[in-house]
Order: C-alpha cells, then structure tokens, then sequence
C-alpha cells in the first residue's frame, strides 16, 4: 500500500469517549462523543454526517481504520461489527489497530513523548499496558509492535526518561510507576489517521471479514450456562 492515501475513515470506541475522524486530502473532519453502550447508537450516524461533510462516499475510501482493543468489550465489539460492515457494504479494506499504539501516538504527537509506556484503564484494579519507542522513528510511522498486557498497576514497568501516558491516573495513579512523566492521552481518531499511512504500507491492512477485537482479556463474564457448569464441577462428589 502506499502511504499517499488521502481518503480515510477512522474511529475509535474503546474508552468512554467515541472519537471518529475524516481524512479527504488536506482536510481532516473529526468529532468526539460519549463512548462506552452509547457508541453502538451513535457511531454509525456520526459517521455518515462526517462522510457528507467532507464529501465523500463510502466506497471511495482508501481504507477504514478502527481501534481494535484493547478495552471496553462492548466498544470493541460495536468498532469491528461497523468496521466489518462499513467494509464489506463499500467494497473498502479495513485497517486494525492497537488502541495503545494510538495512545503512544497521540503523546507523541500532542506532548512530544519519544519512549512512552501506554496505559488504560482496564478496570477490575488493573490496566492494559504496552511499550514503544519512537526514537528514530519518522513522523507518521508506528514504532516496532508491542504485545499488549494486562497488569496490576504495581506491575507497570518504565525506566527513567519514559513518559506514562493514558486514562489509568485517576484511578491509579499512586500505585504507577513515580519520577516519570505522566500525560493524560486517549486512543483518538485523529492519531489513526496520522499512523494509518505507515501501517498501510506495511500492509497490515486486512478483508473486512478479519475486523477481530483485541481482548487480552479473553473474559471478564461467564455465561449462564458457564456458570451452572462451574457450579457442577465445585461440588463435592457423590457419596451415594
């Protein structure tokens, strides 16, 4: 792929905060709204107005780029299920990528962060957490590919000259890491936008059909089903 592509969509509904972007050309379009069950309402029509708005149609983008965890399980499940069926309506590929490389990206962009350890906020009393190191790295390019963890925050890792960076302060800040940078970031549409040329010449970009989420937390609920079966296997056995 080649990294001139100019017609890009992008969104993001990992966190609280639903985040979409228009790329045509020079012009970029981008909003922000109320993430979490909401985003399953208001994406699509979010979407639409900001294709009108920059004039556009679907099946004229270069590429669709979306947020695939990881984070909140039902945002994630809402990006892919409009990713998937933006792609396969219009016939465009789809570009999947790492809600923390995002993060990383917007610290780079807005506060100038080169080493920058990702954090968000997971919830449970734990938070998803990657490394990248964009030292080096031109503008624009996504930094080598970090495997993301789940982690207590006591189990964050950074060594001195790196910037912490995410939505995990409020909630953890006095068990993160001390004596490093921290800078509030968030998984935006307009930083896919901004690493969606490298990725594309990479060619990570995927058939709508391989739109899958990032978990790392396989599962945060049983069930019922689940459930009973546990139940069943807890109990003592038979004496009869």
């Amino acid at each position: 792929m080649s990294k001139s592509m100019h017609r890009l969509l992008a969104f993001d509904t990992s966190t609280e905060t639903l985040s979409v972007a228009v790329q045509h050309g020079d012009r970029t379009i981008v909003r922000e709204g109320a993430g979490g069950a909401q985003s399953s309402s208001t994406l699509l029509p979010l979407i639409q107005s900001l294709l009108a708005e920059a004039g556009l149609e679907l099946a004229s983008l270069d590429a669709i780029a979306f947020g695939r965890g990881p984070g909140s399980f039902t945002g994630l499940r809402t990006a892919c299920s409009v990713a998937q069926g933006l792609g396969f309506g219009a016939g465009v590929r789809v570009l999947p990528v790492d809600t923390l490389l995002a993060v990383a990206e917007e610290a780079r962009h807005r506060h100038g962060a080169q080493r920058v350890v990702a954090l968000l906020d997971a919830r449970m009393s734990q938070v998803y957490a990657a490394h990248y190191d964009f030292t080096g790295v031109p503008e624009g390019d996504a930094p080598l590919p970090a495997d993301p963890q789940l982690l207590s925050p006591e189990q964050v890792q950074a060594a001195e000259g790196w910037t912490l960076a995410g939505n995990a302060f409020g909630a953890y800040d006095a068990q993160l890491p001390g004596g490093l940078a921290r800078v509030e970031a968030l998984p935006t549409a307009s930083a896919l936008l901004r690493l969606a040329p490298g990725l594309l010449a990479q060619g990570l970009d995927v058939a709508p059909a391989q739109a899958w989420p990032l978990y790392v937390r396989d599962k945060v609920a049983l069930t019922t089903a689940e459930r009973e079966a546990a139940k069943t296997a807890a109990l003592p056995p038979s004496t009869s």
